[in-house]
């Protein structure tokens, strides 16, 4: 009877991914052995990074399914196991890359991954349901994504993106939850408290916060991260500047003129952080009837007052990236927990929406002001 080939064997388990970590389960030390049966059959032990792992299941289906393909197999027995604490430690090393501990890649003179702060003036005015529509939309694109819910306060991000599943914890590492559909990371601090439970915290509290969802969880390689900050200009719109020196601003607005006036303060804060402002999206610009009319309940021109005087106060063009009409497809999508983008993609309140992303995802990774890492030499 032929049997299948160990090296047939490593290269279909190569090709299973871990959940949460999205690497290679062989990378990752994660398969600990692999024997083969005098019958064909192939028991398989798969190491977990924690006990009572929640994507126990999801790996044992895929090294089932992935196995099972191999010439000669005729059953597969997933058998798991937890890690050791030496295990999990060269794990996080490696993830880590040799990074320090608490170090915010996103804050290193090399990173690649262009970060957006989503802010707004005042409340009500659909930030959280931008923020999330541009991340789907983006990962839509191809790109890889990640999002911050830094609206510690009024957090609504997990809801929106339909993530119920809390972080698993990898010694001090967070493995973000992914989005799905969407294929975007999150971390809340809704994940962390229990039901509705208000979050009673000082500024010194919310500023460790944030330290942490940016140093202690476990981004990977992302093209794109996205921060849905607190209405205003507070202590978190401050901490994520002092962070994220990097980070680039995303204004929010209404198009009636006391929203814009707000709106205005809130990208105003550019001017003390130095942060480059991306553009102003005008949220909410009108309601589209039945007859093809436009009903403009919120007025209209505020999110071109906003991105004309910011041009004025920075001394260089801010433009309007969009206009996104009411929808009520877009609310059902944050209610649900399906990014109006995914679920409707032709829906007005879509179309805006993924314009906006694509002019974001023309800006690309960029290599300014960063180290190449190249040395001259003498000829």
């Amino acid at each position: 009877m032929s049997h299948p080939s160990t090296d047939a064997l490593h290269a279909a388990l190569a090709t299973v991914d871990d959940p949460e970590i999205r690497k290679p389960i062989t990378d990752l030390g994660m398969v600990e052995a692999v024997d083969v049966g005098d019958d064909g059959r192939v028991r398989v032990t798969v190491l977990l990074t924690v006990p009572g792992c929640p994507m126990k299941d999801t790996i044992t289906r895929d090294v089932t399914a992935a196995v099972s393909k191999v010439e000669h197999v005729t059953g597969v027995d997933v058998q798991l196991g937890v890690m050791s604490d030496e295990q999990r430690g060269a794990l996080r090393d490696q993830l880590r890359g040799g990074a320090a501990e608490r170090e915010i890649p996103f804050a290193r003179p090399d990173s690649l991954t262009t970060v957006y702060a989503v802010a707004s003036g005042k409340g009500g005015v659909g930030k959280s349901s931008v923020t999330v529509n541009l991340a789907a939309a983006l990962a839509a694109e191809g790109l890889r994504v990640g999002v911050v819910d830094a609206d510690i306060y009024g957090f609504s991000v997990p809801r929106m993106l339909g993530v119920t599943r809390p972080p698993t914890q990898v010694d001090d590492m967070i493995m973000p939850p992914v989005a799905d559909p969407g294929d975007v990371k999150v971390i809340s601090i809704g994940m962390f408290v229990p039901g509705n439970q208000p979050v009673v915290w000082r500024g010194p509290m919310l500023h460790r916060a944030m330290q942490q969802f940016l140093a202690d969880v476990y981004w990977g390689d992302l093209d794109v991260l996205l921060l849905d900050l607190p209405p205003g200009t507070g202590d978190i719109a401050i901490t994520v500047a002092q962070l994220l020196p990097s980070s680039e601003l995303i204004v929010v607005t209404t198009p009636q003129q006391a929203a814009a006036e707000v709106a205005e303060r809130a990208g105003s804060i550019a001017l003390q952080t130095h942060q480059r402002i991306v553009g102003v999206v005008e949220n909410m610009s009108w309601l589209e009837m039945p007859d093809g009319s436009r009903q403009e309940l919120f007025g209209s021109g505020g999110g071109q007052v906003v991105a004309d005087s910011l041009s004025r106060s920075i001394g260089a063009e801010v433009p309007l990236l969009g206009q996104v009409p009411l929808d009520v497809t877009l609310r059902e999508g944050g209610d649900t927990g399906r990014p109006v983008v995914l679920s409707h993609p032709d829906s007005p309140a879509a179309t805006a929406l993924r314009g906006i992303a694509r002019q974001l995802a023309r800006r690309g990774r960029g290599l300014a002001g960063r180290k190449l890492g190249i040395t001259p030499t003498s000829r």
